[in-house]
């Protein structure tokens, strides 16, 4: 379970192919300072991917985790490049405070930023989504993309907007957005509940 408030940004330093399992792929990557106290077999969400931390490397910065061909297939983490920046959040702690919306790591599909639109005090994004997915996204509704929590400001069929503030955009990756580029979309849980 996750927030999706990001708490940092990490860096791919290796692709591989997994020794255990060849059709999974090994990535490793920097977590930073987020990797102080965390134990292989513990949850971490990469770019709101929730993925399983199998093995620490020996910088003790460094975290290798197995994506299975799902993942790969399903979320943007299959297009990976060594030296990319992921968002990183750990799970969260019981008794934890909840500041973003309920987060469980699931992607449920791909999206394409559209349209980036810089105004004084944030930055508006229009993301495509895959149409099974807009019945899902209401106006005022919580979204992840890419793992943060975000407000749906407007919705247009399969096109939703949302807006960053700066410090969204200092923390994260989406610093490093562009039109084109593919984001992981995680819709609100409550949500898709409430409509089955």
């Amino acid at each position: 379970m996750f927030t999706g408030i990001v708490e940092g940004i990490g860096k791919i330093e290796k692709i591989s192919k997994s020794t255990k399992n060849h059709s999974a792929i090994q990535v490793t990557v920097d977590l930073g300072k987020h990797s102080k106290g965390l134990k292989a077999g513990q949850s971490v969400a990469l770019n709101g991917v929730c993925l399983t931390a199998t093995k620490l490397t020996r910088s003790s910065r460094g975290c290798i985790f197995e994506m299975i061909e799902e993942t790969t297939k399903k979320t943007n983490l299959g297009n990976l490049k060594v030296g990319e920046r992921v968002n990183i959040e750990r799970s969260l702690k019981a008794g934890g405070r909840l500041e973003g919306h309920f987060v469980l790591g699931h992607v449920d599909g791909v999206g394409t930023i559209k349209k980036i639109l810089k105004k004084p005090n944030e930055v508006q994004v229009w993301l495509e989504v895959p149409r099974h997915l807009s019945k899902y996204i209401v106006r005022k509704g919580s979204i992840a993309v890419d793992g943060i929590s975000l407000t749906v400001v407007d919705v247009k069929g399969t096109l939703a907007s949302v807006s960053l503030i700066p410090h969204t955009i200092k923390v994260t990756n989406f610093h490093t957005k562009k039109a084109g580029d593919k984001v992981n979309v995680e819709t609100d849980i409550l949500g898709k509940y409430a409509l089955k």
